[in-house]
């Protein structure tokens, strides 16, 4: 009997016993708060034993509480397989080799309802079974490298998977997809821009917001352009792919160093800062917007740099900081320290002391720009001719988390401060560039007429 119910216990146990309600089931569910209409799941591992959970038709997980329910009816009962069916992965001769490397992300995924946790199919065979349209496209192999979420993904990781790409592109493959967890995912491009230089093939980052299970999850169509980028662009280089505009009519393929996720919960969150995407994809084609990009070779040469300093650090300017925070770094044996700060490359006198101290025990210590769009230009006030006199180094317009990043591969291969600045300054993925071009900068003012003239335009 207790099967029924799937691992409710406690109240919410009692309140599927009062109203003879089965998991699965398809139930209305009238309650304090309102009513409510969808599949009845079984609870996960984790969750209290206070609420139900139910799948709205719109695909939309709600917790219920117990406490608020006056009344369920069920009309209709179905359970559900969620597991992805497997197919054998078709071979195309002729087709590109494309090889697709797992760290984590929910790119194709069932739901485990024992755990509520969404689990990631990856397999060629799971995955044509989600995506079949890939089979159209290339003849993909997959490996799973790590599985971990995107904050989890560090130095050990950004060089083993380095390593895994360099391998693939010795061996002949057409094309890497990288599938990997959207938080932290423009962290791990600037990466792969710095430890594998002159690959002769795309290098293609892609996730998903929204998971498998839910109506307007970008996985698939995202799949689907991140795996034609990697067998047919001409691009070779490391890129993110994601959803341009919030609907699903194209993605864009953004630099790897020049990229950032910009919202939480956007399918559109990912943009190119200070500079335009590198290209347009969609099911049919892949329309190039810039054309000084690094083109595909048919040759197997490329270098591989993984290497990482662990201590390295970002930190985030704000007002009132205390030269504690910087000398607690140097104590801890920090050896690089990357500061966002504000206007053109600004901090407050009071750490101009820690500073020196820092720079003084060798600490290498580079100014970028919390504005995130712009340059560093520290000689305009005297603030920031301080700043330098005290040995903080202009990063031009590198972003924040590039910076950090390049720091952290530049310590990784040496420790002369002559060396580091050298290697810092030198562009090598796009990281820096000359001008930003004038329509680099977009950020669109919602309720200012003009701007809500264009939107109704392209706002449908």
């Amino acid at each position: 009997m207790t099967d029924i119910f799937k691992g409710y216990k406690g109240a919410a146990l009692e309140i599927l016993k009062k109203f003879n309600i089965r998991v699965w089931s398809e139930s209305k569910v009238k309650t304090t708060r309102g009513d409510f209409e969808g599949i009845l799941l079984p609870r996960a591992e984790n969750d209290d034993y206070e609420h139900l959970v139910l799948k709205l038709i719109t695909g939309y997980n709600i917790g219920i509480a117990v406490e608020t329910i006056e009344d369920i009816k069920e009309v209709g009962y179905k359970e559900a397989n969620y597991k992805i069916p497997e197919k054998e992965f078709p071979i195309t001769p002729g087709q590109p080799n494309i090889k697709l490397f797992g760290t984590g992300g929910t790119i194709a995924s069932r739901l485990d309802y024992r755990t509520g946790a969404v689990i990631p199919a990856f397999s060629p065979g799971e995955l044509y079974g989600a995506v079949p349209e890939l089979a159209d496209i290339c003849n993909l192999s997959t490996e799973k490298l790590f599985a971990v979420f995107s904050e989890n993904m560090g130095p050990s990781q950004y060089k083993k998977l380095a390593i895994s790409i360099g391998k693939e592109i010795e061996n002949g493959i057409d094309g890497i997809v990288v599938g990997h967890g959207t938080d932290t995912m423009h962290h791990t491009a600037a990466a792969l821009s710095f430890m594998v230089q002159g690959t002769p093939v795309p290098i293609v980052m892609v996730g998903s917001q929204r998971s498998s299970d839910r109506p307007s999850s970008d996985a698939a169509l995202n799949l689907i352009h991140s795996t034609k980028t990697a067998a047919e662009s001409d691009i070779a280089e490391t890129m993110v792919c994601m959803f341009g505009p919030t609907s699903d009519k194209y993605s864009l393929l953004h630099q790897g160093t020049r990229v950032r996720k910009m919202h939480s919960s956007y399918r559109s969150t990912f943009r190119t800062i200070g500079d335009i995407p590198l290209a347009m994809v969609d099911k049919d084609k892949i329309t190039p917007i810039k054309d000084d990009y690094k083109k595909r070779r048919k040759d197997k040469n490329v270098k591989i740099l993984p290497y990482f300093e662990e201590k390295v650090t970002l930190l985030y300017y704000y007002p009132n900081m205390q030269p504690d925070i910087i000398d607690s770094l140097v104590d801890n044996g920090y050896r690089g320290i990357v500061i966002a700060g504000t206007g053109l490359g600004h901090v407050n006198k009071a750490v101009y002391p820690a500073i020196r101290r820092a720079t003084k025990k060798g600490v290498a210590i580079y100014m970028t720009v919390q504005t995130l769009w712009g340059y560093v230009h520290m000689f305009v006030y005297d603030t920031g001719r301080d700043c330098m006199a005290a040995g903080i180094i202009p990063t031009e317009n590198m972003l924040p988390e590039v910076a950090y990043i390049k720091l952290g591969w530049v310590l990784g291969q040496t420790e002369n401060p002559e060396e580091i600045k050298r290697l810092m300054l030198t562009p090598i993925a796009g990281e820096i560039t000359e001008r930003e071009p004038y329509n680099g900068y977009l950020i669109f003012q919602g309720g200012i007429p003009e701007v809500e003239e264009f939107i109704k335009k392209i706002h449908k």
